[in-house]
């Protein structure tokens, strides 16, 4: 029986899962197999010598300690997609948000509760100062196509605007779910300088840490509205806040409320609401649920940020996992070790994710204690496990 610890509160359907499969689970859980959380930070937490996987239940995986978990071999799962929908929609809304100051006019709305006598008239003579335009046939920039953008994208032309999409690295997935009415956009510059809106949709790395700076923002089209609902660490806020105060960025909606914008003009800050619905917290759940028995019975890898894609149909009685720096000489050691206690190969699948690797070995001998421990040994091997 495998026995997961949660860190957070996970939704019935994942846990129901793990109940349908017999697992232990639950926040005392001692020696763990597998880890499933949602926002808790992991980084400062000694994660157990047990531990053979993490699924986080959402996208980002800025709470775990993704480059430790991989020296150690251990398999750290996200559930890209699964909160695609909710996100979809706030994004939607806020829209509208951006452009019709909702915010604003009801916030102007509350203080005229002292007013003696009827309202009305008083809000028919300061309704004028909450104008704003339509989303109908103006250009909208979409960053990043995903799951979210690529469904932003798509929800946006129905609604009748015009949208241009900019990603290198979409994923054929992605393309095919693309509508054909989005126009591709080759360079960034271009995209925001024809705009009148602009959303992003990418993780945050390297490269895309404060990418909508200064330079990229006095190129945008004047009056530029601009939301952000994937990370707060794409927007470089002190280069935002002389363009807010100015009105070339006339509006900014974000769902990470940072403390230089509390009170400003022309932003409105949400707090983190992307994913939180009913509906999407019991799809994430589910998803890293089914994600962490997958590996843990089968040894299969889906949605891993850390370690490649895995999938291979069982041909033997026994299989032995293999997660292992992608380096010269590799396979030829798991085969030699194999060979020399008379154990035949009947199928094996090895792919590799920048600098590491993960091979799957189908044998009807079962691989033994010595074995395993005799390759964990070996330099360059970081994670060795038999399934039955």
């Amino acid at each position: 029986m495998y026995k997961v610890k949660l860190y957070n509160k996970i939704a019935r359907t994942g846990t129901d899962l793990l109940d349908q499969r017999g697992y232990e689970w639950g926040e005392d859980v001692e020696n763990p197999d597998a880890i499933l959380v949602r926002s808790a930070d992991l980084k400062n937490i000694k994660l157990p010598k047990s531990v053979k996987c993490i699924g986080r239940a959402g996208a980002g995986v800025n709470n775990i300690p993704i480059d430790e978990c991989s020296k150690q071999g251990i398999v750290v799962f996200n559930t890209p997609g699964a909160n695609a929908n909710a996100v979809k929609e706030l994004v939607i809304c806020s829209l509208f948000l951006s452009s019709r100051r909702i915010v604003d006019g009801i916030a102007w709305a509350g203080t005229l509760k002292n007013e003696e006598g009827a309202i009305l008239p008083i809000v028919e003579k300061g309704k004028g100062k909450f104008v704003g335009p339509e989303i109908e046939g103006k250009t909208l920039g979409v960053i990043g196509l995903g799951a979210i953008g690529v469904m932003v994208a798509n929800a946006s032309i129905a609604l009748g605007m015009e949208v241009y999409g900019y990603d290198p690295y979409i994923s054929v997935d992605a393309a095919w779910g693309l509508s054909r009415n989005v126009h591709r956009a080759t360079d960034l510059k271009g995209l925001v300088a024809n705009c009148d809106y602009i959303t992003l949709h990418v993780p945050v790395n390297d490269e895309t840490r404060g990418m909508l700076n200064r330079e990229l923002l006095e190129a945008s089209k004047p009056g530029v509205r601009v939301l952000n609902f994937a990370r707060g660490e794409l927007v470089n806020i002190p280069d935002l806040l002389p363009l807010l105060e100015s009105g070339h960025v006339a509006s900014y909606v974000s769902d990470f409320p940072e403390k230089e914008l509390l009170g400003r003009k022309n932003t409105v800050l949400i707090p983190h609401l992307g994913a939180s619905t009913p509906e999407s917290e019991e799809n994430c759940a589910l998803m890293a649920a089914t994600e962490i028995i997958n590996y843990l019975e089968t040894g299969s890898i889906r949605n891993s940020v850390n370690f490649p894609s895995a999938d291979l149909a069982r041909e033997g009685k026994y299989r032995l996992c293999v997660i292992h720096r992608n380096i010269p000489n590799m396979l030829s050691q798991i085969s030699s070790f194999m060979a020399k206690r008379g154990i035949n190969i009947e199928n094996m699948l090895n792919r590799s994710k920048k600098e590491y690797a993960y091979t799957v070995v189908d044998t009807n001998v079962e691989p033994d204690e010595k074995l395993i421990s005799e390759l964990t040994a070996v330099d360059g091997f970081l994670f060795v496990r038999a399934i039955k």
